[in-house]
């Protein structure tokens, strides 16, 4: 067994972050006396263990020498949790792979992932571990990645398993990547969502269930996102279909914050290690626009560690303001997103369109809840990210709602994600028609607030008109909420301890409105 401490000898301390310890070398294994291959078959085991103390590196690399002729590698790993005091987080630590061609932020080394969902991997030609890439073990220095993102006042032990097994290379894994098309209905208004996790990373659902899953919620289309890896690209393919789209993208998941890579070029991964304060996020938020892409802050108020957005939004080409069922922290979303409406407005910027994801991990959650129902050219992967790069869209708990939003005046029409250009003075009537949401409260919200307030009836279907001018909203969009828990339908222009509203049933991007006397 090989004892490795934090900052002992040998060790090396990156200026990103990361600490590198001395290498554990597998090459005797090999028969040096006769110069004979390892027999196929052959299994050597070694065990790394340590101490990592409060403050350690947020990564950090058990350099392995890999000889020639291995064809699988597996890992285990544990540490220890004692009890900490109340309020104090106590250990957490990540686990994942680099392979011989090096940890080089965006590199081409990345060989798999599985944070805190696994205590084991293997990674082989064929039959890898989900969250890991199939393929090659060639010869040279792998590295073991463990991500300490917590660490108790007593510090971390860790102990680190790796076998090397001997043997011919496997037969190569060939991807099934899912097609970027689906049979669509032309310019149309398509559902999806864009935010699902598998067993690829710390989801609970098999690929084939998500499919499932998001065929039930009536959806068109759905993005894979699975947390730091692109691991499950390679099998869509088989659960994709003419009723279907099947996107690939990335959960980037950093220390400050978690961010969507949505309609990344199948196979392709973005990196995760690095911090706001490390000026890395606006290369690789480049990197995924340059693959034609999207860049989504996801959750951005949500409480976990190392969850809360911490990047700005300058970067970003539309934000996640509706996760999963809501809750608080979608509030506090969707007040910062209206504050930079209100900024792009000034500016006569392109505004940052908001969209809403289910997050679904595992049964109970709800595939679909919510959904962001696009308005685009066709069901492609390319179409919808352009719907939602423009802001054509709005959001629904359920395929089971509906809505439209207009805006009229001087013989014009704008709708969801445009812009209406009319003389200053000028009526526009806005018009909201929408079914769905018993008892709903209509909210239409401009760069002053709230201006009008609606309630539906039983039915959950109704049409809402209401008047302005563009010297008076420079925007309008959308909410309609579900009643406050003692089935009052809430009032936006008051102050008081109870809550305002009850829970987001749909919302809109905005339509902007635009003085032609300007």
């Amino acid at each position: 067994m090989d004892r490795r401490v934090l900052l002992r000898a040998g060790a090396v301390l990156g200026a990103t972050g990361a600490l590198t310890l001395a290498p554990l070398n597998f090459a005797e294994a090999a028969d040096k006396s006769s110069g004979a291959a390892v027999a196929a078959g052959t299994e050597v085991t070694r065990v790394i263990a340590g101490h990592l103390e409060t403050g350690a590196a947020d990564f950090v690399y058990l350099p392995l020498e890999i000889p020639s002729g291995v064809n699988q590698i597996s890992v285990s790993y544990t540490y220890d949790k004692p009890t900490v005091p109340a309020g104090t987080p106590g250990n957490s630590c990540d686990i994942g792979i680099f392979d011989e061609r090096g940890t080089t932020l965006g590199g081409k080394g990345f060989r798999g992932w599985s944070g805190g969902f696994r205590t084991s991997f293997v990674i082989n030609g064929n039959d890898t571990t989900p969250g890991y890439l199939p393929g090659p073990v060639n010869p040279g220095t792998w590295h073991v990645a463990l991500g300490p993102y917590q660490i108790a006042p007593q510090g971390m032990d860790y102990q680190v398993t790796v076998t090397l097994q001997y043997g011919p290379p496997s037969a190569a894994f060939v991807p099934n990547y899912p097609p970027e098309r689906a049979k669509g209905r032309g310019r149309a208004w398509y559902r999806g969502d864009s935010h699902l996790h598998t067993v690829y990373s710390d989801g609970k659902r098999l690929p084939s269930e998500v499919a499932a899953g998001a065929r039930a919620a009536g959806l068109d289309f759905m993005v894979s996102t699975d947390h730091n890896t692109s691991s499950s690209h390679g099998i869509w393919g088989q659960y994709a279909g003419p009723d279907l789209l099947v996107i690939t993208g990335e959960e980037i998941t950093t220390r400050n914050g978690h961010w969507l890579a949505l309609g990344l070029p199948a196979g392709t991964w973005i990196d995760w290690r690095y911090r706001s304060r490390d000026d890395a996020f606006s290369r690789f938020s480049k990197q995924v626009r340059r693959a034609g892409g999207l860049v989504v802050p996801a959750h951005p108020y949500c409480p976990y560690v190392a969850c809360q957005w911490k990047y700005g939004y300058n970067d970003a080409d539309a934000v996640e303001v509706w996760n999963g069922p809501w809750t608080y922290d979608d509030e506090s979303a969707i007040d910062t997103w209206d504050a930079k409406l209100g900024e792009a407005m000034r500016s006569r910027k392109h505004w940052l369109p908001a969209m809403g994801n289910s997050d679904a991990h595992r049964v109970p959650q709800v595939i679909g809840l919510p959904q962001t129902v696009v308005n685009a050219d066709d069901l492609t992967r390319d179409a919808i990210l352009a719907g939602i790069r423009a802001g054509r869209s709005w959001i629904a708990e359920s395929s089971s709602v509906s809505l439209a939003l207009t805006a009229t005046g001087h013989g014009r029409q704008a709708g969801i994600g445009e812009t209406l250009r009319v003389p200053a003075d000028a009526p526009v009537d806005v018009r909201l028609d929408v079914s769905g949401i018993p008892n709903g409260t209509v909210r239409l919200i401009t760069d002053e607030g709230q201006m009008h307030q609606e309630s539906l009836d039983a039915s959950g279907s109704g049409t809402v008109v209401w008047r302005t001018t563009t010297s008076l909203a420079s925007y309008v969009r959308a909410e309609v909420r579900h009643p406050l828990a003692d089935g009052t339908p809430g009032k936006g222009n008051t102050m008081g301890p109870a809550l305002q509203w009850g829970t987001m049933a749909a919302l809109t991007n905005p339509i902007v409105l635009q003085s032609t006397d300007a």
